[in-house]
């Protein structure tokens, strides 16, 4: 079955976009009006939790670095 699905599909000269369609389907269209809602799960929370505790510094020369609070002095956090 497959070995004669691939003999018709490559019988045929499809336009790259028509490869994708036959191999992935058409594609799905929602509203494009409606706003993206962005959902965390329980690995973006503890990232979040976990970047908390840095601060990103800049040197002189413009690089940027992240520095844990807790290794920083005092008076800069």
């Amino acid at each position: 079955m497959a070995l004669a699905l691939r003999k018709a599909v490559l019988r045929q000269h499809l336009h790259p976009t028509s490869w994708a369609r036959f191999l992935f389907g058409p594609a799905s269209r929602g509203d494009t009006s409606a706003p993206v809602v962005h959902k965390h799960d329980d690995f973006e929370y503890a990232s979040e939790a976990e970047l908390a505790g840095f601060v990103v510094e800049t040197d002189a020369e413009g690089h940027h670095y992240a520095v844990r609070k807790e290794d920083l002095p005092k008076e800069a956090v």
